[in-house]
């Protein structure tokens, strides 16, 4: 089985990164923002219930548009609606939150340090902010403190409702993973193909972790149903691999062969690709 797990689905679909941090706020046009900002300037004259409304739209709107300028990878722009966010208002949870991701994208020393105080600032805000959890465990595992990650991940994971709720169980898998506990990752995966039977991240992991119990029959039934959602796209190295040691420990040479030469033609310089010329050099040792 191989070694590497890698979060970046970016735990973010796009996982982070592709780890990739999902960002769930609604968008809103740009237009949006001077007509909230109108009606602030226009409080002095209105009922202090509405001066408190417009003040939480406008850091509503101005965090989902920090939330569209960190896609778009302009982390100044973002970083500057934030701010105005949080002057709005300064008990506003999500824009904690999206402060957090905005730094840890940035990525610099002093900037990642800086993004766990908006995450735990978000979660004491509002502890039933679930993709602020999600978020944060994937700050966690980026920092490698992923027994940490791991509370976070099965918050998110078990809160019913939660759209990224997926996405969390997967994160869960990969980081118990990265702890060495197979069993937990398994259960994991399990509980995310029981919400999503297309989630493909769990179909993979799933069938290297079959492949690694011995279960040959699982995870060859497993791994077609995976080709099947990955239909119409060009097999990853990992898929090729995963295809490879079915073959073999099924003793079919021909189609071992036939995804052999594919790997290596059209990943040469691949991990997956070194594991096979090891293998190949000692069909008797295990795979690494």
């Amino acid at each position: 089985m191989q070694k590497h797990i890698s979060l970046n689905k970016p735990l973010l679909p796009a996982a982070l990164m592709g780890m990739a941090v999902t960002l769930l706020l609604n968008g809103c046009q740009s237009t949006a923002v001077n007509g909230v900002e109108e009606a602030q300037y226009q409080t002095s004259t209105q009922p202090t219930n509405t001066y408190r409304r417009n003040k939480g739209e406008i850091a509503q709107v101005r965090t989902s548009l920090a939330a569209q300028y960190i896609r778009q990878k302009n982390l100044d722009a973002a970083k500057r609606q934030l701010e105005k966010a949080l002057d709005a208002n300064s008990r506003y949870a999500p824009a904690y939150d999206m402060m957090g991701v905005l730094l840890q994208q940035e990525g610099s020393r002093i900037n990642l340090q800086k993004a766990e105080g908006y995450f735990q600032k978000a979660i004491a805000l509002d502890p039933e902010f679930t993709q602020a959890r999600n978020n944060y465990g994937v700050y966690l595992s980026q920092i490698q403190r992923y027994a940490e990650a791991v509370e976070q991940f099965e918050i998110a994971g078990a809160a019913l409702g939660y759209e990224g709720r997926i996405s969390a169980l997967e994160n869960l898998g990969r980081t118990q993973l990265l702890l060495g506990d197979k069993s937990a990752a398994t259960q994991s995966f399990l509980r995310a193909l029981e919400g999503s039977r297309n989630s493909l991240i769990a179909h993979i992991e799933l069938v290297d972790l079959l492949i690694d119990a011995g279960r040959i029959s699982q995870a060859q039934s497993l791994y077609e149903e995976t080709l099947l959602i990955t239909q119409g796209t060009p097999l990853s190295p990992r898929l090729l691999l995963q295809g490879i040691k079915l073959a073999a420990a099924q003793n079919n040479i021909s189609d071992r062969q036939q995804l052999a030469q594919q790997l290596l033609s059209s990943y040469p310089l691949s991990s997956e690709a070194k594991q096979l010329k090891t293998w190949l050099n000692n069909p008797e040792a295990s795979w690494k």
